[in-house]
């Protein structure tokens, strides 16, 4: 499994204190399909943790995902900033979502390297 970031979710991760190891976790329980919420078109909202708090007050991330194959961060959010994405939003991630689902290895590489994906590397010995 692959897992990617945009820049605006780097942004919001770096802001928020939210680590690799954390994204890493929040793909794995989906993997074991533990997802918060699926919205459809490979779009889901998984939580993750304040640092030193709860999934419950924490933050939502909304997430590009391809079971067994990849995952990208598209966007984050607190939970006390923002309860959910409009509808207007929904679709545009749902279209954003159909694009990235279909890059192929090729055009991995060349969004990498033009710096709008960044890939999170998870070493399973972090991760819990």
């Amino acid at each position: 499994m692959r897992i990617f970031k945009n820049k605006a979710f780097m942004r919001f991760a770096k802001k928020a204190g939210i680590g690799d190891v954390a994204l890493c976790e929040a793909v794995r329980d989906a993997e074991r399909g533990l997802i918060a919420a699926d919205l459809g078109g490979g779009v889901i909202k998984q939580r993750i943790a304040r640092p030193g708090g709860g999934k419950s007050g924490g933050f939502r991330t909304l997430i590009v995902f391809r079971a067994g194959t990849r995952a990208f961060f598209v966007h984050g959010f607190a939970k006390n900033e923002k309860d959910n994405i409009g509808k207007d939003e929904l679709v545009a991630l749902k279209k954003l979502a159909s694009e990235l689902i279909s890059y192929d290895d090729k055009a991995i590489v060349r969004v990498i390297a033009s710096g709008t994906l960044t890939e999170v590397i998870c070493n399973e010995k972090t991760i819990p």
